[in-house]
């Protein structure tokens, strides 16, 4: 599960920085620091070119209600109908610098900052769709890597930088590419303040 995910305030994340200086970033209006489900971050999809660029898009689909989806299931989301079509068409990658997760403990919840070992940054996977003329995204999860499964039974689908723009092309497979996701990383796990 991703509840919440970090995007440096600054361009010090040598990842997020190329993606940054190959588009004129001005004309995005995201949010950096904690993003949570409903704010606006920055989404790397395809343009009606085909060329990835970044897109500025709120986290997660929206429900009748209100209420958002703002993870979903990997092994399931290209037979449901509320992502079938993302999982063909619409793929994104979302940079991130780590994760957060709860661990719930006797003592309460403890909130862990987490990322791939040695990792400058990192792309999560997704799906988006278009919501009354507003891009939406929202982040594939799986089974958790052994590792970190202690504190959670879901992650987010970190993409190896070897599939990142295979993902971005609807004439690959998403399932094909997510299973090439699925091998056990090593994660650096830190303990964050609430």
């Amino acid at each position: 599960m991703c509840g919440r995910f970090y995007i440096p305030e600054d361009e010090r994340v040598r990842m997020i920085r190329a993606i940054l200086e190959n588009t004129d970033y001005r004309d995005i209006t995201a949010k950096a620091g904690d993003i949570r489900p409903g704010d606006t971050a920055v989404v790397v999809a395809c343009d009606k070119e085909m060329t990835p660029r970044p897109f500025a898009m709120e986290w997660g689909f929206r429900l009748p209600g209100g209420r958002r989806v703002f993870n979903v299931r990997s092994e399931t989301a290209g037979r449901r109908p509320m992502f079938a079509d993302g999982m063909k068409h619409r793929r994104c990658l979302i940079p991130a610098l780590h994760y957060y997760e709860w661990e719930k403990t006797p003592r309460g919840k403890v909130k862990y900052a987490i990322a791939p070992e040695n990792a400058d940054g990192f792309f999560l996977a997704g799906i988006y769709r278009l919501e009354q003329g507003v891009p939406v995204f929202s982040v594939l999860t799986k089974q958790p890597a052994e590792s970190i499964a202690f504190i959670h039974d879901r992650m987010p689908v970190i993409l190896p930088y070897e599939v990142m723009y295979d993902w971005l092309n609807p004439r690959c497979r998403g399932d094909d590419l997510l299973r090439s996701a699925v091998g056990d990383m090593t994660y650096r796990v830190c303990e964050s303040p609430a």
